[in-house]
C-alpha cells in the first residue's frame, strides 16, 4: 500500500516537472497593448501603451537612455520592435536593426529605390522559425528576413511584387503608386493602400490582399467601381476606365477578432475639379469596412460627397469601446481633415449620433456641378474651426497686412468648410486640406472611450485658373512639366523650387525623395536625362525645357471625356502673411481630448508653439504644419513631439496639462514608439535633421542640426527602473 502511495507521489512529481518543463518552451503570454510590433503600437492603430512604469509622478526624470544616428533623407519613421531589436529606417533609407536596450546597430539592409518612409510590417509563423519584414520601394512590394535583413527571394519574382500589375491600367502609364504609409497585416495576408497621385490620368486606389509567402494577389477591392459592383452609377458610365484616385494613403485600422479591416479613402481625381465625374463619387472620402480575409465590402460611409477640397480621409480609423445608452459597444471613431469626427457601430456602420445632409453652397465653375448637400454629424462637436471670419485675422501681424488681409477675405467666397473652388474671385478653405486631423494625429484608450486628436487649422486660400495651351505649351520639357507636376503646382508653376536658385543638387533630392504631399520620383518613373530637362524648363518656361530632347518615362494615361473645359489650381495654397506667419490668428494646432462615451469634448489645449513668436514671448500659439502624432499610454500620459520649435513633451491625458518637455536639437516627426525590455519602459522616436520644405518658414521652424538627426530612446533612471522591478517581485 505504502509502495502504491509512494508510486503515485511520484508519478504526480513527474507530472508536475513535465508540465512545468513543456510551459518554459511556451512563448510568455503577451498582455494586450505591451508591445510595438506594428506602426502605430498596433493592427488597429491605436496609438496606446499598457506600459505604466513612467508615470505622472515620474516622467520628470526621464533622461536619454540612447541615441541612433541616421545620415542621408531624413524620414517620419515609426519605430517597430520585436523581443529586444528595434527595426528602423536608417542610414541613406536602409531598413536597419539595433539593439532596443543599447541602440547599437544589429544589421543593416540597403533599400533599391525609394522605401514607404512611416513604418514597415512584420510576420511571424505560428512558431516563429519564419520571421519577415515587409515594405515597398519604387512601386515593388519586397520582404527581408527579420534576423538577417537578407532579401527572401521567393517571395514574388526574385523578392518583390510590381504593384503597378493588377489595377486594368498599362503599368507603364503609373508613375507611382506605393504610399508612404506600410499597409496591415492581417493573418498570413499584407493589406495595401496606394498614393497613385491626385491629377487627371491617375489610376485607381484600390486596396489590394497579397499572401505573405507567395506574393500572390489574394483579394482586390476596386475604389472605384466597375459596372454592376456596388455604387457604379455613383460615376459617369464607365468612369473606371479614365477616373483615378479614391485611394488610401493614409493608415487603417484591423480588428483583428472579427477579421475587419478598416480602410479611410482619398478624393477621386482631380482634387479640385470634378466636371467629369458627376455624381457622388463612390468610394473617394469614405470609411470603406472590409473583410480583412476576402475583400468584400461589409458597409461604409461617404464623408464628402463629389469631393472638391481634397478632403482626403487620412487618419487611421481608431476602435475603441463606449458606455451608450446604457450598453457596451465596439464603435470606430474617423477623423477628417475638415474637422469632423464621425462615430459608428463597428460592426453594422450604424452612427452611434444622427449624421445630417445639410445643404451646401453651388459651384461657380462652369460645367461643375457640386453635390447639393454634405454630411455633417450632430455629435461629437468639431476638433478644428470651420470658418474663417474678419475678426479672426493674425492680430500678430503689422497692422497695415493686417488690413491687406481683411479686405481680401472680405472679397472672397467665404462660407464655411464646404465653399466650393471658384475661378471668378478667390476662395477659402478652412481647416484647409493640409488642416484638420492628418496621417498619425490620433490616439486613443480603448477600454476608457477616450479619444485624443492633434487637431490643426490651416486655411487655403485658392483660385482655379482654366487650363490652355500657351506660348510655351510645347516642348519635351514643358510635356514633362504638364505629366507630372502640372495638376498640383497649376500652369504657373505655383510652389515651384526653381532649380537655379536651390542648386541642382537640392532639386533632385527633393524630386527623388518627396516632399510633403508631393511623391517621390523614381529613376524607374522619371530618368536622370528627364529630371535634367525638366530642370531646364524651370530655369526658362519660355525655352520650353529642350535639353537634350528627353524621352517620355511613361506612356499617357487613358484619355478623359472628350468636350470638357479643364480648370486646376495649386492643391497646397496654404494663407500665409509676408512674413511667413498664418493669415489666421492661433492657436493653430491644439490637442483635443474627446470622451466618446458622452459624445463630448472633455478639454483642449494649444499644441506646441511658434518659434519666431515665443522668442518675443508670445506662446501658446500652436505649432504650424505638424507632422508627429502622439501615443497615450496607461501611466496616465500622452507624449506627443513638437516639430519646428523641436520640444518633446509629456501631457497628463486627464487635463492636458504639461508634466514634461525636453528641448532637442533637431525637428521630431512621426510618431514615438513605447517598449519595455529587461523591466524598463522606453520611449523612442525619430527626430530630422531639417524641418523640410513646402510652406514652412523660417519664421516657424527652427533650423535643425545634422548630426542630431536620428532616433532617440528615453527612459528612466537605471536605479528607478530597477526599484519598480523589485517592487514587483
Amino acid at each position: 500500500m505504502r509502495l502504491l502511495k509512494f508510486g503515485a507521489a511520484a508519478l504526480l512529481l513527474g507530472l508536475v516537472a513535465l508540465f512545468a518543463q513543456s510551459s518554459s518552451r511556451r512563448p510568455a503570454r503577451v498582455e494586450p497593448y505591451t508591445t510595438w510590433k506594428d506602426y502605430g503600437g498596433g493592427a488597429d492603430s491605436a496609438q496606446y501603451s499598457a506600459l505604466k512604469q513612467i508615470t505622472k509622478a515620474n516622467v520628470y526624470r526621464l533622461e536619454q537612455a540612447w541615441f541612433y544616428p541616421v545620415t542621408g533623407p531624413a524620414s517620419a519613421f515609426n519605430p517597430v520592435v520585436v523581443d529586444n531589436v528595434i527595426y528602423v529606417l536608417g542610414g541613406n533609407r536602409a531598413i536597419e536593426a539595433i539593439d532596443a536596450a543599447t541602440g547599437k546597430q544589429i544589421w543593416s539592409h540597403p533599400v533599391e529605390g525609394n522605401p514607404n518612409e512611416r513604418g514597415i510590417n512584420y510576420w511571424e509563423s505560428k512558431d516563429r522559425s519564419d520571421r519577415r519584414l515587409i515594405y515597398t520601394s519604387n512601386s515593388f512590394l519586397r520582404e527581408i528576413n527579420a534576423k538577417t535583413g537578407v532579401t527572401i527571394n521567393t517571395f514574388g519574382n526574385d523578392g518583390r511584387v510590381d504593384l503597378r500589375q493588377g489595377l486594368d491600367r498599362d503599368p507603364r502609364s503609373i508613375r507611382g503608386i506605393q504610399s508612404k504609409n506600410p499597409g496591415r497585416v492581417f493573418e498570413n495576408l499584407v493589406i495595401l493602400g496606394s498614393a497613385p497621385g491626385e491629377g487627371f490620368g491617375s489610376p485607381p486606389g484600390d486596396i489590394r490582399g497579397y499572401d505573405v509567402i507567395t506574393g500572390k494577389m489574394a483579394w482586390i477591392f476596386h475604389t472605384i467601381p466597375r459596372p454592376g459592383e456596388f455604387g457604379y452609377d455613383t460615376w459617369p458610365k464607365d468612369a473606371y476606365k479614365w477616373a483615378g484616385g479614391a485611394n488610401n494613403w493614409g493608415e487603417m485600422a484591423v480588428d483583428e477578432q472579427r477579421g475587419i479591416i478598416y480602410v479611410p479613402l482619398g478624393s477621386p481625381t482631380a482634387d479640385l475639379y470634378g466636371a467629369d465625374r458627376k455624381g457622388a463619387n463612390l468610394f473617394g472620402n469614405s470609411l470603406v469596412a472590409l473583410d480583412a480575409r476576402s475583400g468584400k465590402r461589409l458597409w461604409h460611409f461617404q464623408t464628402v460627397h463629389h469631393d472638391l477640397w481634397d478632403y482626403d480621409l487620412t487618419t487611421a480609423p481608431k476602435l475603441l469601446t463606449v458606455r451608450h445608452n446604457g450598453k457596451k459597444v465596439d464603435i470606430v471613431a474617423q477623423a477628417a481633415k475638415h474637422g469632423f469626427l464621425y462615430v459608428f457601430n463597428r460592426v453594422t456602420g450604424e452612427p452611434l449620433w444622427p449624421i445630417e445632409e445639410r445643404a451646401v453652397p453651388k459651384s461657380e465653375v462652369p460645367g461643375e456641378e457640386s453635390f447639393p448637400t454634405q454630411p455633417f454629424p450632430t455629435k461629437p462637436p468639431p476638433f478644428s474651426r470651420q470658418r474663417f471670419s474678419l475678426d479672426e485675422v493674425n492680430p500678430y501681424l503689422d497692422p497695415a497686412e493686417q488690413a491687406s488681409l481683411r479686405e481680401t477675405l472680405a472679397k472672397a467666397a467665404n462660407d464655411g468648410v464646404f465653399t466650393p473652388s471658384s475661378h471668378l474671385r478667390n476662395h477659402i478653405q478652412i481647416p484647409g486640406a493640409f488642416g484638420g486631423s492628418n496621417w498619425g494625429a490620433a490616439a486613443v484608450d480603448p477600454g476608457a472611450g477616450l479619444l485624443y486628436i492633434r487637431a490643426y487649422d490651416a486655411p487655403s486660400i485658392r483660385q482655379l485658373s482654366e487650363r490652355v495651351a500657351g506660348p510655351v505649351g510645347s516642348g519635351p520639357g514643358f510635356n514633362l512639366y504638364r505629366e507630372h507636376c502640372g495638376t498640383c503646382h497649376g500652369p504657373n508653376r505655383a510652389g515651384i523650387k526653381v532649380p537655379r536658385e536651390i542648386g541642382m543638387d537640392v532639386f533632385t533630392r527633393i524630386v527623388r525623395t518627396g516632399r510633403e504631399q508631393m511623391p517621390a520620383f523614381s529613376e524607374s518613373t522619371m530618368s536622370t536625362q528627364n529630371l535634367e530637362v525638366l530642370a531646364a524648363y524651370l530655369n526658362d518656361p519660355t525655352a520650353g525645357g529642350g535639353g537634350r530632347g528627353g524621352r517620355p518615362d511613361t506612356v499617357p494615361g487613358p484619355a478623359r471625356p472628350e468636350g470638357l473645359r479643364q480648370f486646376n489650381g495649386p492643391v497646397g495654397a496654404q494663407w500665409l502673411s509676408k512674413g511667413g506667419l498664418p493669415a489666421i490668428g492661433p492657436p493653430w494646432s491644439e490637442l483635443v481630448a474627446y470622451d466618446l462615451n458622452e459624445g463630448t469634448i472633455k478639454w483642449r489645449v494649444p499644441f506646441g508653439n511658434m518659434p519666431s513668436l515665443a522668442e518675443k514671448g508670445i506662446v501658446n500659439t500652436g505649432s504650424y504644419r505638424p507632422r508627429t502624432g502622439p501615443v497615450v499610454t496607461a501611466g496616465g500620459l500622452i507624449f506627443l513631439a513638437s516639430g519646428g520649435e523641436q520640444m518633446l513633451r509629456a501631457y497628463d491625458r486627464d487635463n492636458g496639462k504639461i508634466l514634461w518637455e525636453k528641448q532637442l536639437e533637431a525637428n521630431p516627426d512621426g510618431i514615438p514608439a513605447v517598449y519595455e525590455l529587461g523591466g524598463r519602459q522606453y520611449v523612442t522616436f525619430h527626430v530630422a535633421g531639417d524641418p523640410g520644405g513646402g510652406s514652412r518658414t523660417p519664421a516657424m521652424f527652427k533650423p535643425g542640426k545634422r548630426e542630431a538627426q536620428g532616433y532617440y530612446a528615453y527612459a528612466l533612471p537605471l536605479r528607478s527602473a530597477s526599484k519598480k522591478v523589485a517592487a514587483k517581485k
